[in-house]
Formats: structure tokens, C-alpha cells, sequence
């Protein structure tokens, strides 16, 4: 793919909060988030999806089913193939969130995987041969500072969802903030 074709081929929204259960059950599962993620690139059949994820096309199509449904992917254009009409399906949105604290007609939904989780997992082969860039940090902020720290970030993070798909490698990119619960703080000075 040359860096000037459109990333993805097809139109679709910016972001989508996830306001049901049957959403994030949806995104929560890492064969369908990997889904999610070659569709970033174009949009694809279910041949070709299982072709890339190793997979059964029986298994593929249950997870771009569940999606569907979810209204996370969709038809986004078809082709005549001898008698069968073949179906290549796109994101309805580059990023997919949940909202904090979020619950619907009163029942919390269910919790997202954990990005750490992943990540740490996705990462660990990249630390094996020295190619990990990584930073943590802690600082004691006002909640509202956070806020306005997450608003870069996610500007940071859209960036990166819309770079042209064009290299030879796929790099994954994880970023975090979240309170520290129990992280030890020194006491006020006395002077």
C-alpha cells in the first residue's frame, strides 16, 4: 500500500462512545480487537481477515457477526464474484471508547479489557530484542489537571490512528492514566 492511498479506503466516523453491554462484550474479545485493527488499513472479507488472523473463515465470520451487531463494523461496498455477491466490511468508527464511570439505564456496563494487559502481552517480544520504548511516571495532580492532560494525549492518540498504513512493521502504541490509589505520598512539610 503506497503512503498516499486514504487510510482506511472507506468513510467512517471519528469516535463512537459504547453505550451498551453488547459493545464492549464486543470489543473485549483480542481476536475481534484484532479485527478491528486490520480494518483500520481497508476494508476486508471475511477470507481475507481469516487469512491474516491464521483463522478458520467459520470463526472469523462468527466475530464479524458479533460485531455487526454491535455496530461496530458494517458493509461498506460489495463485489460480484462468479454467482456470489462478496462482502467487504469497515469499521463504523476509527476509535471505539467507553466512558468513565459509565452505565446505562442504571446497570454499569461491563469492563472493557485491560490495554496494560494487552499491551504488556503484544510487548514483550519487542523488550526481548532491545525495541521497547516505554515511559511510566507518577506525579500528584488535581483530577482536573488530569482531565486536561488526557485531552492532549487523546489528540496524540487520534494522531496516530489516522498515520497512512504504509510501513513493514506494525508498532502498538499504549498510553494510560489512572489515579494510584494506594501510592505513598510524603506528608505535608512542617516548616
Amino acid at each position: 500500500m503506497s503512503s498516499n492511498d486514504p487510510t482506511p479506503d472507506y468513510d467512517l466516523d471519528d469516535t463512537i462512545e459504547l453505550t451498551t453491554a453488547e459493545q464492549v462484550r464486543a470489543i473485549s474479545d483480542p481476536l475481534r480487537t484484532t479485527i478491528l485493527g486490520l480494518l483500520h488499513e481497508r476494508a476486508a472479507t471475511v477470507t481475507e481477515l481469516a487469512g491474516a488472523v491464521k483463522r478458520p473463515k467459520s470463526t472469523v465470520a462468527h466475530h464479524v457477526g458479533v460485531l455487526v451487531r454491535a455496530g461496530l463494523l458494517h458493509v461498506v461496498r460489495t463485489r460480484r464474484v462468479r454467482a456470489i455477491e462478496e462482502r467487504y466490511y469497515g469499521r463504523t468508527a476509527r476509535m471505539f471508547y467507553v466512558g468513565l464511570g459509565r452505565q446505562v439505564d442504571g446497570v454499569a456496563l461491563p469492563l472493557d479489557f485491560n490495554d496494560f494487559e494487552v499491551a504488556a502481552k503484544e510487548s514483550s517480544s519487542a523488550y526481548e530484542i532491545g525495541r521497547l520504548r516505554g515511559y511510566l511516571r507518577h506525579a500528584r495532580i488535581p483530577e482536573q489537571r488530569a482531565a486536561e492532560f488526557w485531552e492532549r494525549i487523546d489528540q496524540v492518540v487520534q494522531e496516530f490512528d489516522r498515520l497512512p498504513r504504509s510501513g513493514d512493521e506494525v508498532y502498538g502504541f499504549a498510553v494510560g492514566l489512572y489515579p494510584m490509589l494506594d501510592y505513598p505520598t510524603l506528608p505535608d512539610r512542617e516548616d
